[in-house]
C-alpha cells in the first residue's frame, strides 16, 4: 500500500499533463492513457518502458 500522501504527488510519466495515478492493488494506474505501474516490495516502477498500455 502507498502511503496516501505519496499518492498525492505521483502522476503518470507517460502523459504530457501529468495526470494523477490511482492505486489497484499492486499497481497505479493512469485513467488517460490506460498504463499501469507496478509496486514491488511497496516501490512503485514508474518507468514508461515498463507501463503496460
Amino acid at each position: 500500500m502507498i502511503e496516501p500522501s505519496l499518492l498525492e504527488i505521483l502522476a503518470c510519466p507517460a502523459c504530457e499533463t501529468r495526470p494523477p495515478l490511482r492505486q489497484d492493488r499492486d499497481e497505479l494506474k493512469c485513467d488517460l492513457c490506460g498504463r499501469s505501474f507496478p509496486i514491488v516490495d511497496g516501490i512503485p516502477n514508474l518507468l514508461v518502458e515498463d507501463g503496460g498500455e
